[in-house]
């Protein structure tokens, strides 16, 4: 995907396509009037007031006709400079122009930029002629409150893409349908993986029987690894005193992001945003010597975090989800042999989902910002110095980040990017010194004395919402056999003559454990075979006299054509193979 931010003449280019767009707007609805129009990671767009009239999907042909006339008129576009009165002169009847302006200090040069019979405020640049910006697309619309205030008025926000080529543009809408098609929204509601509903409460996640089956399956997994490694795994309360977050930190840095407190019984409450709280306090419940160190605490645990509502994106974002979380304590001189065992346990996870395109990202402090941060400067520079020197011992490449750390402690983000080009953190490790220091945590050490440990918080799949979210675009809903929540379907072709021979193909698979199901529905066999592709079902059993007679099985795969007959014995080795190897 095109970085419209950071390219300078694309970036030129989408802001004089953004005038365009508002002077084409300005032709067909005379009383519009106009906030801003920026560039974004997307295009641009332009927040516009149109009185009583909303914008709908019917009209943006209309728009982009008009735009058309524009710029084959091919109108120069011309940059002016008045002074700040001059302004609020010439913009004296837009509210949202007089707004603007009266932001500037007085005696500013403000720049105006005209093409035609359209004039409006913008510092620039743009390129010379509206007749560069042919090649355009409006992409959708939607309401925005003006300033992003919700107690103000609801403007109406059109976004477009520009681009130099006609070529280019028609390859960047095609790459924009192949990620609708790939949207996990899209996708999880036709393969029934979860939903939300008003009634329940916006970004409140609801995981249908498929979703469900796939979020157990990843838990198991994960967790299996981790035991095998050495983690204990336990499970914590969803919410905590807020007695606790003071503790940690958390209440003073955090508070904004949480859901607000509740009071009971003389106790204030809150629903956790996090687990390492949780997790200090079952560490200090016993008395650890060096020698039981490290250990490994984990689980999979639900959090909640207060989300702005424009934030909430399937469950990609949610107020609601799920972490595969674990804290590791330990002695200084453990840091980096656990350290370098989470990346290792972080490339497996990835082998085995057939992740390729990521980046280490070092997130850092930003000194300068004492608020957002907590705990002694020595603490800060020693711990981030730590992570440097691990990362150099391992030999792995890595980009710096100011300002990403938590606010206890530098980490390193796995930075894994999508097939629809968003830049994910699925992986983090975190290294802190701070809440062990907050929560008074000892360990005695050889020398009999009762000395800090070190805590690495990590997290390989992350929230298992973001997860699910991401494999779903990732495969465009095609999961691997062993995820999959419907693994086979068996169709007879038909049922007078062959549903026998289906149910006893049925029981014996689940009883292999196979997640599998009959269609034996009184349909056409393409129907039922078109619907079993629509639902993405890895294996499609389709069974007819032939296999009935000789105790064989015809199996299709998902997204082919080919079809293959083999003995059901030989069928069966093959899936627990597919499974047992994790094959992507």
């Amino acid at each position: 995907m095109r970085d419209f931010l950071n390219e300078k003449e694309l970036n030129t280019l989408n802001h004089s396509c953004a005038h365009v767009m508002a002077q084409a707007v300005k032709h067909l609805y005379p009383q519009a009037k106009f906030w801003v129009g920026p560039v974004v990671e997307e295009g641009f767009y332009y927040d516009i007031d149109l009185g009583d009239k909303t914008i709908s999907e019917e009209d943006l042909p209309k728009i982009e006709k008009e735009m058309k006339k524009i710029c084959k008129d091919g109108k120069r576009i011309i940059r002016s400079e008045i002074t700040k009165e001059e302004a609020l002169e010439k913009f004296k009847d837009d509210e949202y122009k007089i707004d603007l302006i009266n932001h500037f200090e007085e005696g500013t040069v403000i720049s105006v930029y005209s093409q035609g019979d359209f004039t409006d405020l913008c510092r620039g640049p743009h390129v010379e002629t509206v007749k560069l910006c042919k090649n355009f697309k409006l992409i959708k619309h939607s309401g925005a409150y003006w300033k992003g205030d919700k107690n103000n008025k609801v403007l109406q926000r059109i976004y477009g893409v520009c681009f130099p080529t006609k070529e280019e543009l028609e390859e960047h809408l095609n790459f924009l349908e192949e990620a609708k098609q790939r949207d996990h929204r899209k996708l999880g509601k036709e393969m029934g993986i979860f939903m939300f509903a008003d009634l329940v409460g916006r970004g409140l996640p609801m995981w249908l029987p498929n979703g469900f089956t796939v979020r157990r399956l990843l838990s198991d997994y994960i967790t299996d690894k981790e035991v095998a490694l050495g983690y204990r795994h336990v499970m914590t309360p969803s919410l905590g005193n807020v007695k606790l977050y003071k503790t940690s930190g958390h209440w003073d840095h955090y508070k904004e992001d949480m859901f607000p407190p509740m009071e009971v019984d003389e106790e204030a409450f809150v629903l956790r945003p996090m687990n390492c709280p949780h997790h200090m306090v079952i560490y200090k419940n016993s008395l650890h010597s060096y020698r039981d160190l490290p250990i490994r605490l984990a689980e999979v645990a639900n959090d909640f975090r207060f989300e702005a509502s424009g934030a909430l994106t399937g469950i990609e974002r949610t107020r609601a989800f799920t972490q595969n979380d674990s804290h590791i304590f330990c002695r200084p001189d453990q840091i980096a042999s656990e350290f370098k065992a989470v990346a290792a346990l972080i490339l497996d996870v990835y082998k085995d989902f057939g992740f390729k395109d990521y980046e280490f990202r070092l997130s850092l402090r930003d000194s300068e910002d004492k608020e957002k941060y907590f705990g002694n400067d020595d603490l800060w520079e020693k711990s981030e110095a730590e992570l440097r020197h691990v990362l150099e011992e391992m030999g792995v490449n890595y980009y710096e980040a100011k300002g990403e750390a938590a606010f206890y402690g530098p980490k390193l983000d796995v930075q894994v990017k999508s097939a629809i080009g968003h830049d994910v953190t699925l992986s983090t490790i975190q290294l802190d010194y701070q809440l062990p220091e907050r929560f008074e945590l000892t360990y005695v050490d050889e020398n009999g004395e009762k000395v800090r440990p070190v805590v690495i918080h990590r997290a390989i799949l992350g929230s298992l919402d973001r997860f699910i979210a991401f494999l779903l675009e990732e495969t465009k809903g095609n999961l691997p056999l062993w995820l999959s929540p419907k693994q086979i379907i068996v169709l007879p072709v038909n049922n007078k003559y062959h549903q026998e021979y289906a149910r006893k193909v049925l029981d014996d698979l689940r009883k292999e454990g196979f997640r599998v199901e009959l269609d034996n529905r009184d349909e056409k066999l393409g129907y039922r075979i078109r619907e079993a592709q629509m639902r993405k079902i890895p294996y499609e059993l389709v069974l007819g006299n032939s296999e009935r007679d000789e105790g064989t099985v015809t199996y299709r795969q998902y997204g082919q054509q080919k079809q293959t007959t083999v003995s059901y014995d030989e069928f069966v080795s093959l899936i627990k193979d597919e499974i047992k190897h994790k094959s992507i």
